[in-house]
């Protein structure tokens, strides 16, 4: 009894492509749930690829690279540029900092916009009314503050201790400004303790 031809138990031509020949064998096995057919047509297939082969070795066909150099068909991994180590805030940084939402943002801005205006429009002589403003500006730094977090003597903290630093800065910077003509150091200070008052109802929870 003669052995089975490979390429009619694959159900292929000799002539078939490569591509065929594969599909023919996914096919085959798709459809059997017999061990002993599958193993038959594993046995056919291996057959075909060294008939193949053998005819390659003649010069009769060409065989695909992918046959003769299957590394070349698989692509090499890309290696992934080293990522930036992130920088890590410490812990009680990250808890006291905000990022506000557009509600958080827009209340406070409004407000101290406009106590800067008023305080650079001001004459200059005009001292009292400056210190109502900056009155007017802790008092809502801190209630801002105290929306967000409903936390009183925490807001409360905050917003002294932002508003001496503030003043502070403020005030060596109004000592000195060049322009003293045609803005006091009092209204220097009070803009930029305005500016650390917004900052802090804006970026500190």
């Amino acid at each position: 009894m003669s052995n089975p031809n490979p390429y009619e138990q694959l159900g292929v031509t000799e002539d078939a492509s490569f591509d065929e020949i594969q599909a023919a064998r996914s096919r085959l096995l798709e459809n059997l749930d017999d061990g002993n057919q599958s193993e038959a047509v594993e046995m056919a297939y291996d057959a075909v690829l060294m008939d193949r082969l053998r005819l390659r070795q003649e010069g009769r066909i060409k065989v695909p690279e992918r046959i003769r150099f299957p590394e070349r068909s698989t692509p090499k991994p890309v290696a992934e540029p080293p990522s930036q180590p992130s920088v890590q805030l410490p812990d009680w940084l990250r808890d006291t900092l905000d990022s506000p939402e557009r509600d958080d943002l827009l209340w406070p801005s409004v407000v101290f916009s406009v106590g800067t205006i008023i305080s650079l429009a001001l004459p200059p002589q005009q001292e009292s009314t400056l210190q109502l403003l900056l009155a007017l500006g802790v008092g809502s730094c801190f209630y801002f503050l105290n929306r967000k977090e409903k936390k009183f003597g925490r807001s409360a903290a905050i917003t002294v201790i932002a508003f001496v630093a503030s003043l502070a800065v403020g005030a060596a910077l109004g000592s000195m400004a060049a322009l003293s003509e045609f803005v006091s150091a009092a209204q220097i200070t009070a803009v930029v303790t305005f500016i650390g008052l917004w900052a802090t109802s804006c970026f500190v929870r």
